[in-house]
């Protein structure tokens, strides 16, 4: 249909293209800014390192470490996605969470791997996997002190039931999280004003949750899912009000990575099928039980800095020897989990698993003796390690220490020989002398003449080190030297 030129019409037209533009410009909360990625780095140059880097955050359902063990939600996915993937998994700690997007398009790590809600105003700096799990922002409250022995109707009325209570309201909130998103939005959908009082990016949501149990912030905003599980350890919280609908919850790649995004999408495709997947998330989100256990312990990282109960006793020896306790400590765990009375098929026993000839030689005279066992234990670790004099590098060193510890130090120089019989430097274990012991399982090999003791179960020493420096590397991740 034509226009007329009558100024009417005319006017009329313009006051419809005013409104029309007005309507279609972002208001200033809603503005999006969008951060590019710095490097580009998709899956193969990935699988060409040998290592996929994740960002995480310290907390306790992403990742945390209780009673010696790397555990989290988002720990035991990415392990089993590296594994995958035939890589490598290195976890990067991000202490701010306000900087994780910015991390990752800065290219310290390769998949920002935490619970994220996916908002439009995200997307715009990342790419997002195919969604986890649904989950809704509700409001963590705390009830009355004296709650237990109020009636229910002065409870309920001393308790916010409605979202639009909280105008004129503050809510403590990280400021650049999607809870302060979307309190920015519900202000405007109730047309008034709910206050946000900014905390700090370093404060993780049950850090946060916790604060408020203890009376020290008075509302905070959560994803149901967490807030249900803290709730469970602090029944004097109320989570019952819902603030958004259900928002969808994933990890992110740069936008660069398209192969990562992809390779991601088609694993999560894949384990989201299986019974596996929904025992880690009923395990961190919904097993009540487990998680008040953690909070109550003090081997609970985010409680204390400690790995054991016998981390004074690890920390003196250590030094006595000169290694790094916490390296130690992950040793004691690979033999025994902390369990003074652990013993194996083969009759050895205690915190470092001695065999009896060994502690008798070593002054042991109970192996189930913490004590004795940590002091005989690493006397004996000192004592292998002067027989790897030759050795400049400190934690090539190291590895044959613990590699002989594990299976004994002739089979160890067994692997030496054959390691420079077949042109490799048998000065260094790291794919070298390493992959002689896993060679010398093999009859044409442990049967080649120059060979001296034989047969060995290559896989265990080689295990035993590589998982005794990943368990390691956890830990300087939460325990300070």
């Amino acid at each position: 249909m034509l226009l007329n030129n009558s100024p009417i019409n005319i006017q009329y037209f313009v006051l419809i293209v005013f409104i029309f533009i007005s309507s279609c410009e972002p208001s200033k909360e809603q503005t999006t800014t969008s951060e590019a990625p710095i490097v580009y780095r998709d899956l193969e140059a990935i699988k060409k390192d040998g290592k996929l880097t994740a960002l995480t955050v310290y907390s306790g359902t992403s990742y945390f470490l209780y009673k010696g063990q790397p555990m989290g939600y988002e720990f035991e996915l990415l392990k089993r996605f590296a594994k995958h993937l035939e890589l490598e998994l290195e976890i990067v700690v991000v202490n701010n969470l306000d900087e994780l997007i910015t991390k990752l398009n800065n290219g310290e790590g390769d998949i920002l791997a935490h619970g994220l809600a996916i908002t439009k105003n995200r997307q715009a700096s990342v790419t997002f996997t195919n969604y986890l799990y649904l989950t809704k922002q509700v409001l963590v409250q705390k009830k009355p002190d004296n709650w237990r022995s109020m009636h229910w109707h002065t409870l309920e009325n001393s308790l916010i039931q409605d979202a639009i209570e909280l105008l004129e309201d503050t809510v403590s909130i990280r400021k650049g999280s999607s809870y302060s998103e979307r309190i920015t939005n519900l202000s405007e959908e109730l047309g008034g004003t709910i206050t946000i009082s900014p905390l700090s990016g370093q404060m993780a949501t049950d850090e946060i949750i916790k604060q408020v149990a203890k009376g020290n912030i008075k509302y905070t905003i959560a994803d149901n899912n967490i807030a249900k599980i803290m709730a469970s350890y602090y029944p004097i919280l109320d989570i019952e009000v819902p603030v958004s609908f259900s928002q969808r919850i994933g990890w992110a790649t740069r936008k660069n990575s398209p192969d990562l995004l992809k390779a991601t999408n088609l694993w999560l495709e894949d384990i989201k099928t299986e019974v596996d997947y929904n025992v880690i998330y009923n395990k961190y989100f919904k097993n009540k039980k487990d998680f008040r256990r953690r909070v109550k312990s003090d081997f609970y990282s985010l409680n204390k800095e400690e790995i054991s109960p016998y981390d004074d006793l690890i920390q003196t020896h250590a030094e006595n020897i000169d290694w790094d306790w916490r390296l130690v400590a992950s040793l004691i765990y690979q033999e025994s989990r902390f369990d003074p009375n652990n013993s194996s098929w083969a009759n050895a026993k205690g915190l470092m698993q001695l065999m009896p000839k060994t502690a008798e030689e070593l002054g042991v005279v109970d192996r189930s003796d913490p004590i004795q066992s940590i002091k005989g234990g690493t006397k004996y670790l000192n004592q292998i390690w002067k027989r790897f004099e030759n050795i400049t590098d400190s934690i090539q060193r190291t590895k044959f220490t613990m590699a002989s510890y594990n299976c004994g130090l002739y089979h160890v120089k067994d692997a030496q020989k054959l390691a420079t019989d077949r042109g490799l430097d048998a000065l260094v274990w790291d794919d070298n002398v390493e992959d002689m012991i896993l060679a010398l399982s093999h009859p044409k090999n442990y049967n080649d003449p120059i060979i001296k003791y034989g047969y060995v179960r290559g896989v265990e020493p080689y295990n035993y080190v590589n998982q005794i420096f990943e368990r390691y590397a956890h830990y300087t991740q939460f325990i300070s030297e």
